[in-house]
């Protein structure tokens, strides 16, 4: 098992972030704004979905370390540390699933 974790990622995409961006492809992509780097989630996370529903096992599992990369690209875009996510995921898990869904405001 692999030591690399979350946290990792989100140090190098800092890392990248702050570098020139002729030379650091998320520097690149955050400079075109949150609405790019939004769209290239997008894009990765449809990858998966469509390697999920083929049964290709090395494509999602390749897919889905996209999906993590571009979603740690958009909550630096967007000025979201991983803590605060992980906070809120522990919230969430201090009580079922349906417990938790039933408590978030309705949609208009």
């Amino acid at each position: 098992m692999s030591s690399f974790s979350l946290s990792d990622l989100e140090a190098i995409v800092a890392r990248r972030a702050a570098a020139p961006a002729a030379e650091s492809y998320t520097a690149a992509s955050l400079a075109r704004g949150p609405t790019h780097c939004a769209r290239k989630f997008g894009e990765e996370a449809i990858e998966a979905i469509i390697a999920a529903t083929e049964g290709d096992h090395d494509g999602l599992v390749a897919e889905s370390a996209d999906v993590l990369f571009h979603l740690l690209v958009v909550w630096k875009a967007r000025g979201i540390a991983l803590d605060e996510v992980m906070a809120e995921l522990s919230r969430r898990t201090a009580q079922s699933g349906h417990a938790e869904k039933a408590s978030r405001p309705k949609s208009p």
